[in-house]
């Protein structure tokens, strides 16, 4: 199968749509990502943030894959990371190299950015991405916490 990459840009918000589907069914979380789907301005907004870089993986007009990610600047010196946020490809194309194609081309934009590391956090019990990740980087042990906002 033949499939394209693209990195998303302001007009692209109908991609970035169908994008939230494909993260909503991987993840198992159809409410979060399509129960309150943001308007066309806003995700258009979010698509022009320099900051943010929105991968796909599409096959003809389908979206198969994709992450999100963000740059993060550093202060301790002129560098920056990359956060992938999210990242998924559906179960059809699975173990197809498109994870990997995906993280390839957003280390490629790092590479440009002056970025050094790419950073992502796997869940406990997640093996697929934990063997994906294993396999093109170093795991360290952490600690997440979620500290709530009033």
């Amino acid at each position: 199968m033949d499939y394209s990459y693209k990195q998303l840009m302001g007009a692209d918000v109908g991609v970035l749509k169908k994008l939230l589907k494909v993260f909503g069914e991987a993840f198992n979380d159809v409410k979060t990502y399509q129960d309150a789907v943001p308007s066309d301005a806003y995700l258009g907004s979010f698509l022009t943030k320099p900051h943010v870089i929105v991968l796909t993986a599409m096959q003809d007009t389908e979206v198969v894959g994709g992450l999100v990610a963000y740059e993060m600047e550093k202060f301790e010196q002129d560098r920056r990371e990359i956060y992938i946020y999210d990242l998924a490809v559906s179960e059809y194309h699975r173990r197809k190299g498109i994870a990997t194609k995906l993280i390839n081309e957003l280390s490629r934009i790092a590479k440009d950015r002056r970025a050094y590391v790419l950073m992502v956090q796997a869940d406990k019990g997640d093996d697929p991405a934990i063997r994906l990740y294993e396999s093109l980087g170093i795991k360290e042990e952490v600690y997440h916490f979620d500290i709530p906002v009033d």
